[in-house]
């Protein structure tokens, strides 16, 4: 049994069958039908990638394992029992031999007055067709005011948080409301105004201080106005109050600040560290070796840097759930138990248009390079839709991007402070 289809669960799910060949029972619990690439969600939200291409279809891929729709509530550790609530709010349980818990992360909402009502995050891929829309609609109701004020507003972006999503969607994001205004001609003549905000000392603050400089310069180059050491103090409908004491009128507050375990981790009644459930070098739960855990949700010791945990990548949430499809095949005597061990193999930020930043086995690279890169990682790490991918980059290369709204997602469905946005569309 596999909780989450996130780059945990869906690797430990798509290892095991092929090491079960039909042996035994692979079940995968999933608000969704698919496993979402998330490094991608920014050029889903800026038009250049539909929402298909990162949905990667379960039942397509993964022909031996069992799907079963439905948002996780429950865990009886005892009696080994999973319960569940459908998309039709019917709940169900099931037994289980293994269990694998990969729920994921949710957005980290901090206590801030009014983020959780007026900021949005990317997580999911109803947070991106929301955000796209958002964008495209701000843009043509600035052109259909003649308000300099609500102009200026609606075509003003904030960005809280400066990591790999933050950079990335305002970097793409300038771009692609450049490729908006230059559609109104009431609008041309001037430029969307984008922000990012962030407590650190410089963007990307992870990474080599030689990739971080690159993408704040190209943040710079594409006008955006990048405002280290500051933050939100509070959000309104009429715009956001900084730190630094100034305000912002607008109706765009993109919410970029981080990620925290899916709520199912706290319900268990395990140990956990900052919110992660507690295993061993193994990949197992203390005192329930049938219990394994990976991904965002848990604290996984890294045997590289001893005395810290792995970071919450989806590089080593792959990794762990190959480690643990590799372990459970061990419990049953096929082949021998392994602790996790992975040396990060680099990074990589898509700036858009032929900007990039990564450094692959340390080697940091800029410009054309690094997007060769960076596509090529995504493309091999993309376990579907490789081919799809690929047209449509092509396609961006050489036709104008399309801008018109969906409307498919309202704003009450992708709440901020929802553990997964995700499962609330799928509900109306």
């Amino acid at each position: 049994m596999i909780v989450g289809a996130g780059f945990g669960g869906y690797h430990a799910a798509r290892t095991l069958s092929r090491l079960a060949r039909g042996r035994a029972q692979i079940v995968v619990v999933n608000p969704t039908d698919h496993f979402l690439y998330v490094p991608l969600l920014p050029e889903v939200a800026t038009g250049l990638l539909e929402p298909r291409r990162i949905a990667v279809s379960v039942p397509e891929t993964l022909p031996g394992v069992r799907l079963i729709l439905g948002d996780v509530d429950g865990v009886d550790l005892a009696a080994r029992r999973v319960r569940w609530t459908d998309p039709e709010d019917r709940p169900a349980q099931i037994r289980y031999d293994r269990l694998v818990l990969a729920a994921g992360s949710v957005n980290k909402v901090l206590p801030i007055p009014g983020v959780a009502e007026h900021a949005h995050g990317l997580r999911t891929n109803p947070e991106a067709l929301y955000l796209r829309d958002h964008m495209t609609r701000q843009i043509e109701l600035a052109d259909a005011t003649d308000d300099p004020d609500e102009r200026a507003a609606r075509s003003t972006f904030v960005v809280v948080g400066a990591g790999y999503t933050g950079t990335e969607i305002a970097a793409q994001g300038a771009l692609y409301t450049d490729v908006l205004y230059s559609r109104h001609p009431r609008l041309r003549g001037q430029r969307p105004r984008w922000l990012v905000l962030d407590v650190a000392g410089r963007v990307l603050p992870e990474l080599d201080e030689r990739l971080s400089r690159t993408a704040d310069r190209v943040l710079r180059e594409r006008g955006v106005d990048v405002r280290l050491g500051t933050s939100v103090q509070e959000a309104t409908h009429e715009g956001v109050r900084l730190t630094d004491g100034s305000f912002v009128p607008t109706h765009s507050l993109i919410w970029c600040v981080g990620v925290r375990p899916d709520p199912l981790v706290g319900q268990l009644g395990l140990g956990t560290v900052n919110g992660r459930l507690v295993v061993d070098e193994y990949l197992n739960v203390p005192g329930h070796p049938e219990v394994y855990a990976c991904g965002d949700a848990a604290a996984v010791p890294d045997l590289t840097r001893p005395g810290q945990l792995t970071p919450m990548t989806a590089q080593h949430a792959e990794r762990q759930g190959r480690r643990i499809a590799q372990n459970i095949a061990a419990s049953y005597r096929q082949g021998r138990r392994r602790p996790y061990k992975h040396h990060d193999l680099g990074f990589v930020v898509d700036l858009g248009g032929v900007q990039a930043a990564a450094n692959p086995l340390g080697v940091p690279l800029t410009g054309l390079p690094a997007r060769t890169v960076a596509r090529a990682y995504h493309l091999l790490s993309l376990p579907g839709n490789r081919v799809r991918t690929a047209a449509d980059w092509v396609l961006d290369a050489v036709l104008s991007r399309q801008t018109a709204q969906l409307g498919l997602v309202p704003p009450p469905g992708v709440p901020l402070d929802t553990a997964s946005p995700e499962r609330v569309v799928a509900r109306h």
